[in-house]
């Protein structure tokens, strides 16, 4: 998924700042959903009938800021899966400019209803081909 640096996205010194990179992630994590071809409000709507008040929720996050982005530059945000288990996805992300990777990350990302892990709902599982 690719993104535009805005002014607002910098800070004083003309740099992106850093929560910002949070922010492209969590946009490049729901746009990998919709590349998978998962309906998030059809995903939603099953997943409420099985799990009523449920959440995906950022469980962990490593990061390593590689290189800075400025404003004006074209950032692709990158998402694999690297291990989708009971109630987790792990993936692994990465901010790009060009061929130069500025940011890595990993991800885990758990789904919860009613304050516990549940379960990921089986439709998301087999777009992650975690399932067949």
């Amino acid at each position: 998924m690719l993104v535009r640096v805005y002014y607002e996205d910098t800070d004083f010194s003309g740099i992106v700042y850093h929560a910002n990179y949070l922010r492209f992630m969590e946009r490049g994590r729901t746009n990998y959903l919709r590349l998978l071809g998962a309906d998030q409000r059809a995903l939603f709507a099953e997943a409420a009938a099985e799990a009523p008040g449920f959440a995906f929720v950022v469980r962990a996050m490593q990061l390593d800021f590689l290189k800075p982005a400025v404003m004006d530059d074209i950032l692709d945000i990158v998402t694999q899966p690297h291990e989708v288990r009971g109630a987790s996805i792990t993936l692994h992300q990465e901010v790009r400019r060009g061929d130069d990777v500025l940011l890595k990350a990993t991800v885990k990302v758990a789904f919860v209803s009613g304050g516990r892990a549940r379960p990921i709902p089986k439709p998301l599982r087999v777009a992650m081909k975690a399932d067949r």
